[in-house]
């Protein structure tokens, strides 16, 4: 991999959850690989009063507990002689100024969005937007109004190309290789259509509560939090056409014409829930309306579920069935196309009644590989049916880890790469076709803690109910 230009790295939120998790131990690693710039400050910036010594004292201790690969000493010696440290409480701008030397640099807003503006006003006023590129984290907006605002703020200090609008999920191993997958196997790409597939299915469950962060989920919900970012991208993902390179701007096209193509969704095509008090794997879960930071009359949703509609020539007449949620019975990210039924004549006298449809599913985590189920002859004297299955696994195949996708998403930031970002048109496209369902919200169903979901998200399908994520051990 290549080592960025020299640069400066700024991030504003420095000592908020994101940055202690991920993106401390993730610059981390990329130390320890000798991958981030050969010169370059990283200046942390928030409103915590602290010293160059007390943000080396916390990366340290965020990385001993969040790092990939646990912390070396010596290495993270190394690493600190980088860190300085900018309290943001008035006016953070000139300080930076003096710190950063470097006619290059790249701002991280790891903040909540209402921070945004006010931020990007302040790198301007100061200077600092020229030469500077913008990381901004989602939610890109909260509807369509209000991204078009914010991608316009963005502008106003630097121009699209110096903007880097970040989805962990396509930093992904499994979620990059969902291309290749497609586009490097001819017998894969032939039956990626409307021909051979009847629907498809894409799940991020999760099954870990909103915990502390009560008072920040209220201002989001599942829709704005996963479906209009991660799950969209996913689905844009499978979708696309293949590109005609794997240049940045060639891939994020085609992501386009994929979110152009899909029908504003309905709210009658919606199904919103939120969890109860239950218990998951073994452990009793409070209510959401229990927390910190929630009113205890809340309708927000911690789980969502929609069937939609691409129209274009590949996928029109097939739906599309997205959900997502917390407080779920299991953690689980993946995509499954059905293969549509097969002709049964062939079957007569011998005791078939149904065979169950072929399955391509994608896991992107946990557990990351793919998996292709089909149906087989049991041996014996009478033709009996049995559904098996092709696996192959990442942990299997390749015996390595892959890397944490903040890793790849800030090395390919530091050096320029627009290919695993979100564009403007992007974010634009995906909050026009949920606009209809935040104009006219559907009303909360509860579910309890630890279950599949909402009863009413079965309904939503046309035949059959969601693959169910109980039975997820049986597949």
């Amino acid at each position: 991999m290549r080592v960025p230009p020299n640069q400066d790295l700024v991030v504003f939120g420095a000592t908020g959850d994101l940055a202690r998790r991920k993106l401390l131990p993730a610059l981390y690693e990329l130390s320890t690989q000798g991958l981030l710039p050969r010169r370059g400050e990283i200046v942390g910036t928030a409103t915590r009063e602290l010293d160059d010594l007390g943000f080396r004292a916390f990366a340290h201790d965020a990385i001993a507990e969040f790092s990939r690969t646990g912390l070396d000493e010596q290495e993270f010696a190394t690493f600190a002689k980088r860190l300085r440290y900018v309290p943001a409480l008035t006016d953070p701008g000139p300080k930076l100024a003096a710190v950063l030397r470097l006619p290059r640099r790249i701002i991280y807003l790891a903040v909540p969005p209402s921070s945004f503006a006010p931020i990007l006003q302040e790198l301007k006023d100061s200077g600092l937007s020229r030469g500077s590129s913008i990381i901004i984290e989602k939610p890109f907006g909260h509807d369509l109004d209000s991204a078009r605002l914010l991608n316009q703020a963005l502008h106003r200090s630097v121009p699209e190309e110096r903007i880097y609008r970040i989805d962990h999920y396509l930093g992904k191993e499994t979620v990059q290789n969902l291309l290749v997958f497609r586009f490097g196997n001819t017998l894969v790409e032939r039956i990626w259509n409307r021909d051979v597939v009847s629907h498809v299915q894409l799940t991020v469950a999760e099954d870990i509560g909103v915990d502390s962060r009560g008072h920040l989920y209220e201002e989001t919900g599942a829709l704005r939090d996963i479906m209009q970012n991660h799950l969209f991208q996913l689905l844009a993902l499978t979708c696309m056409s293949p590109p005609s390179s794997f240049d940045p701007e060639a891939l994020r096209d085609e992501k386009v014409k994929v979110l152009q193509s899909i029908r504003p969704v309905a709210p009658t095509e919606v199904v919103r829930g939120q969890y109860t008090r239950g218990s998951v794997n073994g452990k009793m879960m409070p209510g959401y309306r229990e927390l910190e930071g929630v009113s205890p009359d809340s309708t927000t949703e911690t789980y969502i579920a929609l069937r939609l509609a691409v129209d274009s020539w590949a996928w029109a007449g097939v739906p599309f069935y997205l959900r997502c949620g917390k407080g779920l019975i299991t953690r689980r990210t993946e995509i499954m196309l059905f293969c549509r039924d097969v002709p049964l004549h062939l079957f007569e006298g011998t005791g078939i009644e149904a065979l169950q449809p072929n399955r391509v599913t994608i896991r992107i985590q946990p557990d990351e590989g793919i998996s292709f189920s089909f149906v087989a002859k049991e041996p014996g004297p009478l033709v009996v049916e049995q559904g098996v299955r092709m696996d192959f696994s990442y942990g299997n195949s390749f015996r390595t880890e892959p890397a944490e996708a903040y890793e790849r998403l800030l090395h390919d930031a530091l050096l320029g790469d627009h290919t695993l970002f979100i564009r403007q048109d992007e974010t634009e496209y995906a909050w026009k076709a949920l606009q209809p369902v935040l104009d006219n919200m559907p009303p909360i169903k509860l579910y309890p803690a630890g279950s599949d979901g909402p009863e009413e998200a079965q309904d939503l399908m046309l035949s059959g109910a969601w693959h169910p994520l109980s039975h997820h051990a049986q597949d």
